[in-house]
């Protein structure tokens, strides 16, 4: 499997893992991310618009999710990319490629509730300036809370995650991620849609009969 299809999957398995944070009124990261997974675990359904940078290469479209597990990236660039989790099996459809991969997790589902929870088993969480709200980057008028996570071990796959959350919505605005070789991730995201009632077939994905099909790629 290259490398860029590796670093696909990176983005999405964390991608999924921590989407949707909220805020609340308190005084430690620690007992920020208690809330963060009350309120995770509360939404029903979501959609929201996505940038992703890895490095400087960058991709776009719309990620959909549906509790307790399901999930699915439709992207604009490159177009007719897909990802998606019905469950049971995770698919990837790669049209620069004319690849379907498939693969049934192992040990647990792609995307779950308890996503940043257990981020923070596995990172130490801080806040990177402080709880009051800052700019989204130098000169910028959006502002945004920002958080740091510190990997505990270097088993982990990101050396550190940089979190930022709009106070006013309570949803994570950008989350930059960066591993142990210098590869960074960056996650913009806008326009969310909370609990509109996304039905499981959404998540329902048939690839291109033409597509050449790779199964259980994650362990070639």
């Amino acid at each position: 499997m290259n490398k860029f299809v590796k670093k696909i999957i990176a983005s999405a398995v964390l991608f999924v893992g921590i989407t949707t944070l909220t805020t609340a009124q308190v005084t430690t990261a620690s007992t920020y991310f208690k809330t963060v997974s009350e309120y995770y675990a509360a939404l029903k359904d979501y959609e929201v618009d996505f940038q992703i940078f890895i490095n400087k290469k960058e991709t776009n479209g719309t990620l959909s999710y549906l509790t307790p597990n399901f999930f699915r990236m439709d992207y604009t660039n490159p177009a007719n990319q897909v990802i998606c989790y019905n469950g049971e099996f995770l698919t990837m459809y790669l049209p620069e490629t004319g690849a379907v991969l498939q693969q049934e997790p192992q040990g647990g589902t792609v995307a779950s509730p308890m996503g940043l929870s257990l981020m923070s088993r596995y990172y130490n969480v801080a806040y990177e300036v402080g709880q009051a709200p800052v700019p989204l980057d130098d000169g910028s008028s959006e502002m945004v809370v920002k958080f740091i996570l510190n990997r505990k071990s270097a088993a982990e796959a990101f050396y550190h995650i940089k979190i930022a959350v709009n106070p006013d919505t309570k949803l994570i605005r950008r989350i930059e991620a960066v591993t142990p070789g210098g590869v960074t991730f960056t996650f913009n995201f806008f326009n969310y849609r909370l609990n509109q009632g996304i039905a499981a077939q959404r998540f329902i994905y048939d690839p291109p009969s033409s597509a050449n099909n790779l199964n259980n790629f994650l362990t070639e």
